[in-house]
C-alpha cells in the first residue's frame, strides 16, 4: 500500500486555520523554537518517572487506494488509569490502523464515570514570550494539535476518556500556565475522524498526482540532441543525488546548465530518489530560466510537473506601496484569508501546474487573499520550488514549512549561479547595531514609553564605553556588556508589542525590535567562523557588527536539511575555495565541465600598458583606457559593454571618451547608473537587440535617440546588474572590455576578512580580495558568447593580469590570449576579425 505521510502539526496547521493575516500581532522571535526545546527538556525532566516524553505516534487511515499516516511525537503521556500501570511501554511507538478499531472499539462511559477515575493524560508543551497572567485560553491549532495525539492515543489503549493539558512556559521568566480538559472517548475520536475526512480530499488528490507524475517522468526523454559531455554531466548530477552529496560543478555558458541539472533530478524523483527540488537563485531572471526549463519538458515531454515561483512580497502584493501594510484594517486580501486560502489553493492546484507570478496573481485575485502568502502554501503542493536563496538558507526568511523541525528529508537543492552565495551567505549570518539607533529612539519614544527608552538609554551606555575604546576598527574579544542589557531590552519591548497591537511609535519599536532581536540570533551563532568588531561608518555612526567570516557552517547545515545539493555556476574558480566556502567536505563531488564553443570563436587580449590601481589612476590613465575602448569599437562596429570596477572610474573615462573619442553620428553611449529601475534596466538592454531595435516608447522614457546601425557602447559597472544573468546573442553584443581585476575596495570588512584567513593559514589576499575580484571579471567577460554563432573579443586592461596568480584562474578556453599595447590593440582586433570574415 502506497504511504502518503501527514505530520499532527501539518495536519491541524492546514486544515483548522482561520481568520485574517495581521501583522500587529506580534511574532516570537527566531530563537524561540531552540528556547522552546530547551523548555520542553526542563518540564519533561520535572514531571517524575510516570511521565514519558516525546512519545512517538502514528495513526494510519486506510483508504482503497493507499493509508494515510499521521505521526508526531507528544511532548508528554502520563498513562495510569483504572489502576493499570503497565498500560504504557516507553519502548514502543504507538501504531494504529482504523480499519482495525471498527471490530472492537471499547466502551464510551458517561463524562461522570470518566471525573471519577484515573484516566492517561496527553500533556502538550509550548515555550512563549507572552504575559501567561492575559492568556485566557490557549491557542487553538496549539490544543488540536494535543486532541490529536489523545485521539491516537485513546484508540492504541483503548481508554474510556482521556485528559489533554496544555502547558505554556514563558520563555523568559520559567512561568508555567495550564489549561486542562476531558473528552469521552467518543468526543475525541469522532472529531478526530472529522478532521481526518476533510483533509482526505487533499490526500486523494496526492496520490493520483503522484501516480500520474511518476509515469510521466518515466516517460521523459533529454528534450535536446546531447551536447559534447552533456551526457556525461547530467549522469554526474544524478550520481551525486543518489549518492546523497554535493556536487560543486562549473559549467561555461553553452553548456545548458539549467536542463542539465533539472532533468537529472527529475528523473531522481520519478524513482522515489526524492520527493521535491528547491531551485535557487540569486537573481529574478535566472528563476525565468528554470521556469522554462520546466515548460519546455512539461510542453515537449508532457511532463506531469508542478512547479512554483515565489516572488517576493513587495513584487507581487496587490496594494500600492504606500498602501501596503499586511493586517484587515488596511488590505482586503488579508481580511479572513486564512477562510479562503485553502479553496484558492486546491482551484489552482486542480487546473494548472506552473504556479508561476501571472497564475498566483490570477487565483489569489479570483479567491480575495494574500498572493504571496498563496504562492508560499502552494510550495507544500508542488513538485519544484523556484524561490531566492533566503528561502532555504536566511535563517530569518526560510520556508519553516519544511525546515523548521531540523530533520533531513529527501530534496535536492539546485544551487544556480553559486558563486552568489557566498557573499550571501556572509550577509545572511551576520548583523550589526548602530549606537546612533539607540539615542535616536529613545528620543522618540521617551514621552510615551519611558520604560523602553530607559533600556535603550542602558544599552547606548554600553555601546559608549565600546566606542571610546575603538580606534577606527577594534576586534572584539567579547561583547557581553551589551548582550545582558539587550537581552533585558528585547524582553521588555516583546512584552510591550505582546500587549499592543497598536500605539504611539509602535511602528518605530517593532522595526528597532527585528534589529536587535537579529542581533541576538546571530550572537547565538558565533564562533570560530566569525569576526566580532567595532568601526566607525563613512557618516560617522558607530558600529558593533557580528561578521560571518566563513559561512560554510552555517550553509553546510542548511544543505544537510535535504538529500544532495547540486551547486553550479559557470564561474567557480578556483573551485577549491568555493567548495571550502559554501560547506562542501572531501567526500562531495566536483566537475568542470567543457565548454561547448570552439575556443577560436573568442579573442582574448590583456591591455599590459594600463592599470587600475588606485594608486596609479591619473587623467593619464583615464585617457588610455579610452583609447583603448575606441580601438577596439574602430576595429569593428558593432555593441560592447564595458565594465568598470566604480562608478567614480567610470564618470573618470566616460569624460575623457566623450571629449577625445566620440563621434556622436555613429556611437551611442549608455550608462548604467547608480539606482534604475526595472523599466530602465530593460530599455538599457533592449538598446542592444540585433539591429537596435526598440520600443519606441521606452526610447523616449530613457532620453534615448534612435539611429540604426549605430555602435551601442554600455557603460558599466562590473558586479552590478548587467555583469551577469542577461543573454546578449549573435551580434547584439561582439565584445566586452574589463578595466581593472575587480578586487573590492580596502575597507574594515575586507581587512578583517583577510587577517582571519591568514590566521587560519590562507592567503589572506587571495579570500578577501583576488578571488572575488576575478569571479567579476569571469562573469563580465562571460557576457560575449552565448550560443554557437557567436564571435567576439574580450580586452582585460590591467597589467596585473599578466601575473600568473591572476592567469592561473583564466578558463582553461583563455589559453590562447594575446598581449596587446594602445598602439597594437586595434591591428590585432582587425586580424581577429578578418579571420572570421568568412563565419
Amino acid at each position: 500500500m502506497l504511504e502518503i505521510t501527514l505530520s499532527v502539526r501539518g495536519l491541524v496547521e492546514f486544515i483548522l486555520r482561520s481568520g485574517s493575516i495581521d501583522n500587529r500581532i506580534h511574532q516570537a522571535p527566531t530563537d524561540a523554537m531552540q528556547e522552546g526545546g530547551r523548555i520542553h527538556r526542563m518540564i519533561q525532566k520535572s514531571m517524575g518517572p510516570d511521565y514519558h516524553a516525546e512519545v512517538p505516534l502514528k495513526y494510519v487511515h486506510s483508504t482503497e487506494n493507499y493509508d494515510l499516516v499521521i505521526e508526531g511525537r507528544a511532548d508528554g503521556i502520563l498513562d495510569k488509569y483504572y489502576g493499570q500501570e503497565d498500560a504504557y511501554d516507553p519502548q514502543a511507538s504507538f501504531v494504529l490502523t482504523s480499519s482495525s478499531n471498527a471490530q472492537d472499539g471499547p466502551m464510551t462511559p458517561s463524562l461522570r464515570s470518566i471525573q471519577n477515575c484515573t484516566l492517561p493524560l496527553i500533556d502538550e508543551i509550548k515555550g512563549t514570550y507572552r504575559d501567561l497572567s492575559k492568556m485566557k485560553e490557549p491557542i487553538d491549532v496549539h490544543l488540536a494539535q494535543a486532541k490529536v495525539y489523545a485521539a491516537i492515543y485513546s484508540r492504541q489503549v483503548h481508554c474510556p476518556g482521556i485528559k489533554v493539558r496544555m502547558s505554556y512556559c514563558n520563555i523568559d521568566t520559567e512561568e508555567m500556565k495550564y489549561f486542562d480538559f476531558s473528552y469521552t472517548y467518543e468526543e475525541i475520536t469522532t472529531w478526530f475522524d472529522d478532521l481526518i475526512k476533510r483533509y482526505l480530499k487533499w490526500s486523494d488528490f496526492e496520490y493520483e498526482w503522484g501516480l500520474s507524475r511518476t509515469l510521466s517522468i518515466k516517460a521523459v526523454q533529454f528534450p535536446f540532441p546531447y551536447r559534447d559531455g552533456q551526457k556525461d554531466l547530467a549522469a554526474g548530477v544524478y550520481r551525486t543525488i543518489i549518492h546523497g552529496k554535493k556536487l560543486f560543478l562549473e559549467a561555461p555558458t553553452g553548456t545548458g546548465k539549467t536542463i542539465t541539472t533539472v532533468f537529472p533530478t527529475v528523473k531522481a524523483i520519478g524513482e522515489g530518489k526524492a520527493s521535491k527540488l528547491f531551485y535557487l537563485t540569486a537573481k529574478t531572471i535566472t528563476r525565468t530560466v528554470a521556469e522554462e526549463a520546466f515548460d519546455t519538458l512539461r510542453s515537449g515531454q508532457n511532463l506531469r510537473f508542478k512547479t512554483v515561483t515565489i516572488t517576493a512580497k513587495d513584487k507581487i502584493c496587490f496594494l500600492d506601496e504606500k498602501e501596503r501594510n499586511c493586517n484587515p484594517e488596511a488590505c482586503p486580501y488579508a481580511k479572513g484569508h486564512f477562510d479562503r486560502v485553502n479553496d484558492a489553493i486546491f482551484d489552482l492546484l486542480t487546473n494548472e501546474d506552473s504556479f508561476d507570478r501571472g497564475k498566483i496573481t490570477e487565483y489569489a485575485e479570483k479567491h480575495q487573499v494574500c498572493p504571496f502568502e498563496m504562492s508560499l502554501d502552494m510550495s507544500l503542493w508542488a513538485d519544484g520550488v523556484i524561490c531566492d536563496y533566503n528561502y532555504v538558507f536566511d535563517p530569518f526568511v526560510y520556508l519553516r514549512r519544511f525546515f523548521a523541525e531540523g530533520r533531513k528529508n529527501d530534496y535536492v537543492f539546485l544551487v544556480d549561479e553559486t558563486h552568489n552565495l557566498l557573499d550571501r551567505g556572509r550577509d545572511m549570518y551576520s548583523a550589526f547595531l548602530r549606537k546612533e539607533s539607540f539615542l535616536e529612539l529613545k528620543n522618540t519614544i521617551k514621552e510615551f514609553h519611558p520604560q523602553i527608552a530607559g533600556h535603550l538609554e542602558k544599552c547606548n551606555k554600553a555601546m559608549l564605553e565600546m566606542k571610546r575604546a575603538c580606534d577606527g576598527c577594534s576586534k572584539l574579544s567579547t561583547i557581553d556588556s551589551l548582550i545582558n542589557p539587550l537581552n533585558r531590552l528585547a524582553g521588555i519591548i516583546s512584552e510591550y508589542l505582546e500587549d499592543h497591537s497598536e500605539g504611539p511609535c509602535r511602528d518605530e519599536i517593532l522595526e528597532f525590535y527585528f534589529d536587535v532581536s537579529r542581533f541576538l540570533t546571530i550572537y547565538d551563532l558565533v564562533d570560530d567562523h566569525y569576526e566580532m568588531f567595532s568601526e566607525f561608518s563613512e557618516d560617522g555612526s558607530f558600529l558593533v557588527r557580528l561578521f560571518c567570516a566563513d559561512p560554510s557552517r552555517n550553509l553546510a547545515e542548511c544543505m544537510a536539511r535535504g538529500r544532495s545539493s547540486i551547486l553550479f555556476s559557470a564561474t567557480l574558480l578556483p573551485i577549491q575555495y568555493y567548495k571550502k566556502l559554501l560547506g562542501g567536505t572531501e567526500e562531495d563531488f566536483e566537475i568542470y565541465a567543457k565548454s561547448v564553443f570552439d575556443p577560436s570563436s573568442l579573442g582574448v587580449y590583456l591591455g599590459v600598458d594600463v592599470t587600475s590601481k588606485y594608486s596609479e589612476r591619473s587623467p593619464q590613465q583615464y585617457y588610455n583606457i579610452a583609447s583603448y575602448i575606441d580601438s577596439v569599437v574602430r576595429a569593428r562596429s558593432g555593441n560592447y559593454l564595458i565594465f568598470f570596477p566604480s562608478h567614480q572610474f567610470l564618470e573618470d573615462v566616460l569624460e575623457i571618451y566623450e571629449e577625445e573619442f566620440l563621434d556622436e553620428e555613429d556611437t551611442e553611449i549608455l550608462v548604467q547608473r547608480d539606482y534604475m529601475s526595472e523599466e530602465a534596466r530593460e530599455a538599457f538592454l533592449e538598446r542592444f537587440s540585433t539591429g537596435n531595435n526598440m520600443d519606441l516608447s521606452k526610447v523616449i522614457h530613457m532620453d534615448l535617440e534612435v539611429v540604426e546601425d549605430k555602435n551601442v557602447i554600455g557603460f558599466c559597472v562590473m558586479g552590478g546588474i548587467f555583469s551577469e544573468g542577461i543573454d546578449l546573442k549573435y551580434d547584439s553584443l561582439i565584445g566586452v572590455v574589463v578595466v581593472g581585476t575587480g578586487i573590492p575596495l580596502v575597507c574594515n570588512e575586507r581587512e578583517v576578512l583577510r587577517e582571519y584567513f591568514e590566521t587560519k593559514g590562507y592567503d589572506g589576499f587571495d579570500y578577501a580580495y583576488r578571488f572575488p575580484g576575478m569571479n567579476k571579471v569571469l562573469q563580465a567577460a562571460g557576457r560575449v558568447i552565448r550560443t554557437e554563432d557567436d564571435r567576439g573579443v574580450v580586452t582585460l586592461l590591467d597589467n596585473r593580469f599578466t601575473q600568473a596568480s591572476y592567469k592561473s584562474l583564466f578558463p582553461r578556453e583563455w589559453k590562447g590570449y594575446k598581449t596587446v599595447t594602445t598602439k597594437t590593440v586595434k591591428n590585432e582586433i582587425l586580424q581577429f576579425w578578418s579571420e572570421r570574415k568568412g563565419d
